[in-house]
């Protein structure tokens, strides 16, 4: 093993006995014991089931059969009352008398006879799976087939027109010739004693709990024929379950590496580490690898529980290191608990956001794939996924956790950790350490490629927010939103120098600043856009975020006119026209952005 790799197991083993020892010898025990308990509970509440709704209503009934209906659900207690009772001020939920049902008019009435229907119901489908004559219970048989969505987006061409409202006087034409459709036989392919056995074994599953209950605990029992109340539409909302199995266990364990680098800053335990010659890199992954390895575990220990299909670990690990990336930067620029839990709680918002909107339209709409948490779903589905959707669903995540990591370990240092500047100041300083003062337009020209992953994120990010808004309402604020991201990102570099060395944006750097730029942030998204971001490029939507990439020359022009007026104008104003100055250069941004998709050019 390498110097460098020892230097980084042995800060992971001091990571480690710290954490164990950030709990007393008393409270140690204490929480095994309820971990323990924990299990125990778990283990009990899937043998013996939740009992929280038994005995919830009582039921007066006056006949056998009546009380039929209601067996064996335990969220009835039932009661015999003679015949020709009457209902009135009985004290029941519900009065069942000569076949008729009377509800106690309170809200809990009403929610058991809501109850009843459903059992009614069930009791109806136990009668008909029962009948002689199975196919007169069920004379009509339909044959489902759910098609995965395969939607062809056509992107607008340069000076084309991208929204082509429908005539409303001309009659929509179909494009291809109607052609006749063999029907289906009549044969199902199962005798009559098969289907009743099916049916019968899936007559008391409740589908519309077993769809979620199934995602983390498969019964491995699938009925191929169900009745129309069986019924339950593939719908995407099951990911809901996936989020909070997978992605909240993790975040939560990285909060603990957060928590670790805020520790050693408040505390200042870490200025012993920073004057030995270990190298900030080797300091930051020693720290970071005892939390690394606890994620991948927790979500090896979760996919066994649930799907039992490990390659879904492979989509998982970007998000497990884009969560360590924000705790170890969150960690470093907060100035005490109570910043570093507003900003931890604002990240986990936007973070969950990202990876948990786009995953609701998984198999509907392409946009769903710029989340890792799709392929999660793909491959549990069995549809499974590509290489090239894994590039297209992880390369941001893996982009921006490695500009994380590099700004952080340049920071990492003791002016970088113990300083309790405000957030946006911190964060300029972060910045101004990747600038160098000898090659300026060089560091302009990196930070502009460095940016571009965060940028298609947030942009991407507006897209899953803003595409369901009705049209053109969506466009508009895509538009204006999405140049302002560009003309923010494009002018960090340029406000970081501003703020230190005003002095140095004369004419000449004025205009090698733009270009340096420009030119950075036109490669960057040229890669990157080409690289993993075709699908959704070829859009409406993908058009109004990336028009601007045409021939080369004019993209290259409206960044430099963009990051030109951004430094005109705070050359001009000074830091407080910063503001300003990026609603100058986004207005420039967004008049380009119509000419073309507007078809302005004729």
């Amino acid at each position: 093993m390498t110097s460098t790799g020892h230097q980084i197991f042995t800060i992971a083993k001091w990571e480690i006995k710290r954490f164990t020892g950030t709990m007393s010898k008393e409270v140690l025990p204490i929480a095994v014991l309820l971990f323990i308990l924990l299990i125990a509970a778990t283990g009990l509440t899937q043998q013996s089931g939740i009992h929280m709704q038994d005995d919830m209503y009582s039921v007066a009934v006056d006949s056998d059969s009546s009380a039929s209906i209601i067996a064996g659900d335990p969220r009835f207690s039932a009661y015999k009352i003679p015949k020709g009772s009457l209902p009135t001020s009985s004290g029941f939920d519900l009065v069942i008398s000569d076949n008729e049902v009377y509800a106690s008019n309170t809200e809990k009435g009403l929610a058991a006879l809501k109850a009843l229907e459903n059992d009614y119901r069930r009791y109806k489908t136990i009668i008909y799976n029962r009948e002689e004559d199975l196919f007169a219970a069920y004379p009509l048989w339909i044959e489902e087939n759910y098609v995965k969505s395969e939607i062809d987006f056509v992107a607008t061409q340069s000076g084309e027109r991208a929204i082509a409202p429908p005539n409303p006087n001309v009659n929509p034409v179909p494009e291809k010739v109607p052609a006749y459709v063999e029907p289906p036989g009549a044969d199902i392919g199962i005798t009559k004693e098969e289907l009743r056995t099916e049916l019968i074994t899936g007559e008391n599953a409740d589908t519309r709990l077993s769809r979620y209950t199934d995602v983390l605990a498969p019964s491995g029992v699938t009925s191929e024929f169900k009745t129309p109340a069986q019924l339950s539409p593939p719908l995407p909302f099951d990911t809901i379950i996936l989020v909070f199995v997978f992605i909240f266990p993790l975040y939560f364990t990285s909060q603990f590496f957060m928590m670790s680098i805020m520790n050693e800053r408040i505390e200042r335990s870490g200025e012993a580490l920073l004057a030995t010659p270990v190298k900030n890199w080797a300091i930051i992954a020693g720290k970071g690898l005892p939390y690394l390895l606890m994620m991948i575990v927790i979500a090896v220990i979760l996919t066994a529980m649930t799907s039992g299909n490990f390659i879904i670990l492979l989509p998982i690990f970007p998000v497990i290191l884009f969560f360590l990336a924000f705790a170890l930067l969150i960690g470093m620029v907060s100035r005490s608990f109570k910043e570093l839990s507003f900003i931890s709680i604002f990240f986990s918002t936007v973070a969950t956001s990202y990876i948990f909107f786009p995953s609701i339209f998984a198999n509907i709409h392409i946009v769903s794939l710029i989340s890792p948490l799709t392929l999660v779903i793909y491959q549990m589905q069995g549809d499974g996924f590509t290489v090239f959707d894994y590039i297209y669903s992880t390369s941001l995540f893996y982009l921006t956790s490695a500009v994380i990591f590099y700004i952080a370990a340049k920071n990492y240092k003791e002016e970088g950790l113990f300083n309790y500047h405000k957030l946006m100041p911190k964060l300029r300083e972060f910045t101004e350490t990747v600038i160098s003062k000898k090659r300026t337009n060089l560091s302009f020209f990196g930070i502009s490629i460095f940016t571009i992953p965060f940028v298609f994120m947030a942009q991407l990010m507006l897209l899953v927010l803003l595409f369901n808004l009705p049209m053109p309402l969506s466009l508009i604020f895509l538009l204006i939103s999405a140049a302002f991201i560009e003309e923010f990102a494009k002018s960090v570099g340029i406000y970081t120098v501003f703020s230190k060395r005003p002095e140095y944006f004369n004419l000449k750097n004025i205009i090698l600043a733009s270009f340096s730029v420009a030119l950075g942030f036109l490669i960057g998204e040229k890669l990157l856009l080409f690289a993993t971001l075709a699908e959704i490029s070829d859009s409406i939507f993908g058009a109004v975020l990336f028009t601007s990439l045409q021939v080369l020359w004019l993209p290259l022009s409206l960044h430099f006119i963009g990051v030109l007026t951004t430094t005109a104008v705070l050359k001009a104003g000074g830091r407080k026209f910063y503001i300003p100055a990026l609603m100058a250069s986004t207005v420039v941004h967004t008049l380009y952005n119509l000419y073309f998709i507007l078809g302005w050019s004729g």
